[in-house]
């Protein structure tokens, strides 16, 4: 339980320190079709990791280690 609870703490953490980052996709689009051409473009779509799912994270691990501190430290 005391491992789980500091990975948690640990993942939380970084989740809400390097809130910027996310998942990053390139996704083609056609912007203009005139007869045989076709002009496309290319946007960049980044979902941003949620501080929520940080914040749960954090919690959950500060929950196990007070949980274990409770039934005596038993891992």
């Amino acid at each position: 339980m005391r491992v789980a609870g500091f990975a948690l703490i640990v993942l939380g953490l970084v989740l809400l320190l390097a809130g910027g980052l996310g998942i990053g996709f390139d996704r083609q689009k056609t912007v203009l079709e005139v007869g045989g051409l076709k002009a496309t473009a290319t946007e960049r779509t980044t979902i941003p990791y949620s501080p929520i799912l940080g914040v749960i994270s954090l919690v959950g691990g500060i929950v196990l280690l007070v949980g274990a501190r409770r039934q005596g430290g038993v891992a």
